[in-house]
């Protein structure tokens, strides 16, 4: 695959942070994909697709995080602690405030829900459709990888009554034997026939230290845990697998579109989705590594950018050509091997500069993308350049589309 950890030699500060970054652009995924399924489907079919997604990708990637950070289980805690590894549940911007009564009963609210502050706005119809007919299904399908017999049940949910109503919603977990045993859903057993589904687990980065910080989540549910809880070297491990849990998501979006629409038309609506999110989370990467809109600082950003992580998945190769260009490529990897061809970096290779363009303007909005004659074994080349002199570009429809959501400019506050 292509060389070095991008985590390697990172302080611990900024792997928490990055971590954070990672989960918030993996929940965005959706804003920059669902309205173009909208566009094709209607409201209803978008939401048919929102459930196939987050059931197929969630009982596969809740799983592999329990392993990877040694908590299995089947109780209550177990659901919770997934839960604040979770792409769906990002911290502060999906506020989940957890409460554990025992084994097999806890509670949870949201103290803010960033998906509704998204979804409010478009009316009463996009709300119920989120916080009722997606979050039914999806949520008991996250809380079965770890109990087949765990239930989440809403106390009380949107629409809000009255408009400002505080928590946003507040649900219930009972795991009970007198509950009939859910199966894992059919959309779950076909992502995991999956190359990012089948990937070895993430290992710790070598040369991190082990000893700034907890190396697993052995410990009790800590209700206001924050990445810097755990150590360097695990947090390596989060961010690769925070980072494949993005690629499930997508995956499961752009097989259940595929069911709908074709495979040629989902992998279209793919490029918006992954152009959309794509620009969005560059523009908060530089903002977290304090980088400008240079080729340094788009190299730096394209290093850890979720879409092209972890390198287990996705073979990214960046090196500056020269002073002046900086030569972006995709290798054959997991990320490109599925016979479909729905996934990101398999439709950033084939459909030439638009996910990269959007990336790259979304730093520097003079860059100049250009296709180029791969190399080697290389599936797809680009060189970016920065022209002074060029007219800079206007923000890619995609980017625009996907800021819609109030997690582009959302700040982080909880470090520690």
């Amino acid at each position: 695959m292509s060389g070095a950890s991008p985590w390697a030699g990172r302080s611990h500060a900024e792997l928490a942070e990055l971590a954070r970054e990672l989960l918030l652009a993996g929940h965005l995924i959706d804003r920059s994909g669902m309205p173009h399924l909208i566009a094709r489907l209607g409201r209803e079919g978008m939401q048919d697709i929102a459930i196939h997604e987050w059931m197929a990708a969630s009982p596969n990637y809740t799983k592999r995080m329990q392993q990877v950070l040694g908590f299995e289980g089947d109780t209550v805690e177990v659901i919770f602690k997934g839960m604040q590894l979770d792409v769906g549940a990002p911290p502060e911007f999906m506020d989940f405030r957890y409460t554990v009564e025992d084994a097999t009963h806890g509670r949870f609210h949201l103290d803010h829900c960033g998906a509704l502050m998204d979804v409010e706005p478009m009316g009463d119809e996009f709300v119920v459709g989120m916080c009722h007919h997606i979050e039914d299904p999806t949520f008991d399908a996250t809380a079965i990888a770890t109990n087949p017999r765990a239930q989440m049940r809403p106390i009380h949910r949107p629409p809000r009554t009255p408009a400002d109503r505080h928590p946003h919603c507040s649900w219930t977990v009972v795991i009970d034997d007198a509950h009939d045993p859910l199966p894992i859903p059919p959309e779950a057993t076909a992502l995991a026939d999956s190359e990012a589904a089948r990937l070895p687990l993430a290992r710790p980065t070598a040369g991190l230290a082990t000893d700034d910080g907890w190396a697993d989540y052995a410990a009790p549910l800590d209700p206001d845990l924050v990445m810097e809880q755990f150590s360097s070297a695990t947090l390596s491990q989060i961010l690769d697998e925070v980072a494949l849990q993005g690629h499930l998501l997508s995956r499961g979006f752009l097989l259940g579109a595929a069911e709908r629409i074709g495979g040629h038309d989902a992998a279209a609506v793919g490029v918006h989705q992954a152009a959309g999110v794509g620009g969005v989370a560059t523009k908060r990467l530089a903002a977290a590594l304090g980088v400008d809109a240079s080729l340094e600082g788009l190299e730096a950003v394209l290093t850890v950018h979720p879409m092209f992580l972890p390198r287990s998945y996705v073979d990214l190769r960046v090196h500056r050509a020269d002073a002046d260009t900086l030569a972006v490529a995709i290798g054959p990897s997991p990320g490109t091997a599925e016979a479909d061809g729905l996934t990101w970096p398999a439709i950033i290779a084939s459909t030439g500069t638009a996910v990269l363009h959007a990336i790259a303007v979304s730093l520097a909005p003079q860059a100049v993308v250009l296709a180029a004659e791969p190399t080697g074994d290389a599936l797809a080349a680009w060189t970016v350049r920065i022209d002074p002199s060029a007219e800079p570009a206007p923000t890619p429809d995609d980017v625009v589309l996907t800021e819609f959501s109030t997690g582009t400019t959302f700040a982080f506050e909880r470090r520690g």
